[in-house]
């Protein structure tokens, strides 16, 4: 036998009065609602004003079925902000203030309400429930509509599928933006925030020296025809299992990587059939899918559109083929914003991000040569602040030798590396001449750190800056046990000694 609500004959309702509070009503005219428990939300909220912080971290006003709910709900948050009083009386003058007494059911029914729960101290239960049926409600709504549509004349099966896949999305959008989505959607407690947060782990390159890092974007820059697309394809062939390193550094092989063509697809299936062949086609079938064109939606409109298509295709990295491609207008702050917003999204979603990115226009006053730093990146400053690792190629189009400087780090320092890109077969090297454990074995006396500066830097006089990077190659050499340290003297009548470093016997025989 149904239950009674207790609701006054005379007030205004949605639909029919309903059942008990957490039965469902099958029939296709009847949405789901649990009028008990929103009286009981209601009357949670007047025994105990702190209830209201609570409950409006669960629920939205539009979330309660019963329009007369709604009401009384909105006058209680009126009070709260107030910090007024939320008992039965305050709530009646403030309805008759504003005219809504009467139409919500009087003040019999605000004292019926305030006798509703069961439990005062069970508010933020309660709300869990009317926020579920809400849901319910939404997404049945979305169905009828989708049933309506099907039955119209000349329906179009894409575009109602379109249209029920933007539907889902903005509710999902809405479910997240408000509510405990809202307040809770990348919440972690402390001890998993130093933790496993902290925890970077490189997705390319090694803990000491990390060109990419999980769980934050990279960025690989230059100007056009430097190798930008050449470098990006072979991180992507190792993160589907086709290879183990690129540049002589570890790749961490993922799923599936969806690759954002957004921009002159033809040219990079070019660029990426020279490095593939027909061993291949299961990987590259089941491992990679690529978007060829422009973006669905802009991410200022919707933000989770990057986490949107990785997980529509099962895919746990995202490579965006270019960046000025998916930003309609580089330079404006509040569309950079919304692109770091979406690229922040993605990552909170265990999306690993690879961007290729465009360089500011050389100007007569930059000098030949200048070493590159992160304002010559194009575009607004917040595509670089938001970026984990920013890679810049530096030389002259379609010069296979260009040099790859490390501008934003996750660790420690890379490079510079001297690379040579071999454009027939879509492979990028490191230069031996300029490698350190290279030179190192070549030098019979070994070397002092401002030795293999100055070869390194291309100067006699090597400055800080060069000293202290040619110190770090040298000190992982010897951490890895690929050279030894030979210590110096320190100075006197007779002059010190630097510091020397040698190549180990054991690499000297591996490599012979």
């Amino acid at each position: 036998m149904a239950q009674s609500t207790g609701l006054s004959p005379q007030m205004p309702s949605r639909r029919p009065a309903a059942t008990t509070a957490e039965t469902i009503v099958d029939g296709p005219g009847e949405p789901p609602y649990a009028l008990d428990a929103e009286q009981a939300v209601l009357g949670a909220c007047m025994h105990h004003s702190d209830a209201v912080d609570e409950v409006r971290a669960i629920l939205d006003a539009a979330d309660f079925y019963r329009p007369a709910h709604e009401t009384v709900w909105r006058a209680l948050l009126a009070l709260r902000s107030a910090d007024a009083p939320t008992d039965p009386i305050a709530l009646t003058e403030h309805l008759t203030g504003t005219g809504d007494l009467n139409r919500i059911g009087g003040r019999v029914y605000l004292h019926q309400l305030a006798g509703a729960p069961p439990s005062v101290g069970n508010a933020g239960y309660y709300a869990e429930i009317v926020r579920r049926k809400a849901d319910l409600r939404r997404l049945r709504e979305t169905g009828l509509r989708l049933v309506q549509s099907v039955t119209e004349p000349g329906a179009d099966p894409d575009e109602i599928r379109n249209a029920a896949e933007a539907e889902v999305r903005a509710e999902r959008e809405r479910a997240l933006a408000s509510g405990t989505g809202r307040l809770s959607r990348y919440l972690v407690n402390g001890w998993d925030f130093v933790t496993k947060t902290a925890d970077m782990k490189p997705i390319w390159g090694t803990p000491a020296q990390t060109a990419w890092a999980s769980g934050e974007s990279l960025m690989i820059v230059g100007p056009p025809g430097v190798g930008k697309t050449t470098l990006a394809h072979q991180v992507v062939l190792a993160r589907i299992g086709l290879k183990d390193t690129v540049l002589d550094m570890p790749v961490v092989p993922g799923k599936k990587v969806l690759y954002l063509a957004i921009d002159r697809p033809t040219q990079i299936a070019r660029a990426l059939a020279r490095a593939v062949d027909p061993r291949h086609e299961a990987v590259l079938r089941e491992r990679l899918a690529v978007w060829q064109g422009p973006l669905p939606a802009t991410l200022d409109k919707e933000p989770d559109l990057l986490a949107d298509l990785a997980n529509a295709h099962q895919a746990d990295t995202l490579v965006v083929d270019s960046l000025k491609d998916a930003v309609s207008t580089m330079v404006d702050d509040a569309l950079a914003v919304a692109y770091n917003n979406a690229r922040g999204r993605a990552v909170q979603n265990g999306i690993e991000v690879l961007e290729l990115h465009h360089q500011r226009k050389s100007g007569a006053e930059t000098p030949k040569g200048q070493r590159p730093t992160l304002d010559r990146v194009y575009g607004s400053t917040w595509l670089t602040s938001g970026a984990g690792s920013v890679l810049f190629l530096d030389g002259k189009p379609g010069d296979p030798a260009v040099t790859i400087h490390h501008l934003k780090l996750a660790t420690g320092e890379i490079g510079p590396l001297q690379v040579v890109h071999d454009h027939e077969r879509g492979t990028t090297t490191v230069d031996p001449a300029l490698d350190p454990i290279t030179l190192l074995r070549a030098a019979r006396g070994g070397l002092t750190v401002r030795e293999l500066a100055g070869v390194l830097s291309g100067e006699t006089n090597p400055d800080r800056a060069d000293v202290e990077k040619a110190r770090r190659h040298l000190e992982r050499l010897v951490k890895a046990g690929l050279a030894t340290k030979a210590d110096g003297t320190a100075g006197g009548n007779g002059g010190g000694q630097q510091a020397r470093y040698h190549a180990s016997t054991r690499h000297i025989g591996a490599v012979s």
